[in-house]
């Protein structure tokens, strides 16, 4: 396996991993954010107030694109395993 084809690998399995991830992600921030921003306004201080919502919506949004995510990782696998011997060389 040459140098290249690691550093091939690596930025697209980096790139699956970015990309997968990002749904969660930025709706933990948005969430998080929108709760901050209520709990400025109303004085309330509680530190775990926001666990709940951004649990809430990332399980919601998992709902909504665990299909994507599945579909997206399960084909990356079947290119890595259809180019198994071409990795190996």
């Amino acid at each position: 396996m040459s140098e290249e084809m690691v550093i091939t690998l690596l930025r697209e399995t980096l790139y699956l991993i970015i990309k997968v991830s990002a749904p969660m992600l930025l709706i933990s921030l948005v969430v998080g954010l929108i709760v901050s921003i209520l709990q400025t306004v109303t004085s309330i201080q509680e530190q775990t107030l926001t666990f709940v919502p951004k649990l809430i919506s990332i399980f919601l949004i998992l709902m909504l694109t665990g299909n994507w995510i599945l579909t997206n990782i399960v084909e990356y696998m079947e290119y890595l395993f259809e180019n198994f011997n071409a990795f190996i060389r």
